[in-house]
């Protein structure tokens, strides 16, 4: 299916400021990329100013998020009697090792550009992180072993899915952990601790 001319600009825009940076890329280049004129306005045919593209790239980027975890849920729920804890952890990590490594544009754009922009950060935290979060939250009460579990789930959330994202963001940033763990150690690492939250069964009395 081709792209419309403003997913193409907003695609090109957000590839264009994660390698040059925000400042840096002339709304003439993101023309030029999406196929338009280079200096003509065609850009402007369809926002206002270049943050406007921004802003739409980093809100756009937000809604699918939002619908990916929605579908991400149903699909791991449809699974929870045909698969053992371990393997369904294994998916939970793996998914969201995918979704972070997808939004490795708008991590570079991220760290390089948003500190200037206090609204799309927020944008940011709400519409892509949380979800992630809320979701993890939300996948580990609904699974039948930790449903006697008493635990700060938010707290497992913070942690369980804050390695998640670090990982990613390490690796785009500085291009590996300091522990030189790959990606199937990280999962199997994650899945041991996520593990280690069941409760531990009572010594038998003699």
């Amino acid at each position: 299916m081709s792209r419309s001319t403003r997913e193409r600009i907003i695609d090109e825009s957000l590839r264009l400021f994660a390698e040059r940076g925000y400042s840096a890329t002339s709304v003439a280049e993101i023309e030029a990329a999406s196929g338009l004129s280079p200096g003509a306005g065609g850009l402007y045919r369809h926002f206002k100013s270049k943050y406007e593209v921004l802003a739409a790239a980093i809100n756009e980027h937000a809604a699918r998020t939002r619908s990916q975890v929605a579908g991400s849920l149903a699909e791991l729920s449809a699974m929870e009697s045909s698969a053992d804890l371990e393997e369904r952890l294994s998916l939970v990590c793996r998914a969201g090792l995918a979704k972070v490594r997808e939004e490795s544009e708008l991590t570079r754009v991220f760290f390089r550009d948003l500190s200037q922009f206090p609204e799309l950060v927020a944008v940011v935290r709400d519409g892509l992180l949380q979800p992630m979060f809320d979701a993890i939250v939300t996948w580990f009460r609904a699974q039948p072993e930790y449903r006697d579990v008493e635990i700060d789930w938010w707290g497992i959330a913070t942690v369980l899915g804050g390695a998640v994202v670090h990982y990613r963001l390490f690796q785009e940033t500085v291009g590996e952990l300091a522990g030189h763990a790959d990606k199937e150690q990280f999962v199997t690492a994650w899945v041991r601790l996520a593990v280690g939250l069941l409760p531990t069964p009572a010594p038998a009395v003699s």
